[in-house]
């Protein structure tokens, strides 16, 4: 009985582990729907990033997670953005913003001016007017994380 017992949770966890691990892939997709396969890039046990590739095995671009502190929470982001630097799209993940004012940036009218912006002008999104600190986050962040990016993809080409 203990053996059926152990071999279930070990089912139950990898079930859980894998179910995960699909959504997280779905997520990425939304970033960046032309990309068939993603693949973590690390540094030690830290994902840095994840590699886009399309059907035939090019590399597309990259699906990154970046982090700051709003106004009343940290705010945490996922971006799509093709190898030639332009983002994609912008999706908050979590946040905990004042409901109704910060919050807002989760809404689809401030996230999608991020697409078509090429990294180094992610700076000139313009912020919520009356949340300027809980936008400025998600901005800030957003901008660190692809110029951090765009790096690594430029060192990766010229090896």
């Amino acid at each position: 009985m203990k053996e059926v017992l152990r071999y279930t949770i070990v089912l139950i966890l990898v079930c859980v582990m894998a179910q995960a691990a699909a959504q997280e892939q779905s997520a990425f997709k939304g970033l960046l729907p032309q990309a068939e396969r993603f693949e973590a890039v690390k540094s030690g046990n830290e994902v840095i990033y994840y590699r886009a590739y399309d059907d035939k095995g090019n590399f597309i671009g990259a699906v990154f997670k970046a982090s700051s502190q709003g106004y009343s929470s940290t705010i945490e982001t996922m971006a799509g953005m093709t190898k030639e630097g332009l983002i994609y799209a912008v999706k908050v993940i979590a946040q905990d913003e004042t409901p109704g004012v910060g919050s807002r940036v989760a809404e689809d009218s401030f996230t999608r001016r991020f697409a078509q912006k090429k990294f180094s002008d992610v700076g000139e999104v313009e912020a919520i007017s009356g949340a300027s600190v809980s936008s400025r986050a998600v901005i800030e962040s957003v901008s660190k994380k692809a110029r951090e990016v765009q790096e690594l993809i430029a060192t990766a080409k010229s090896n």
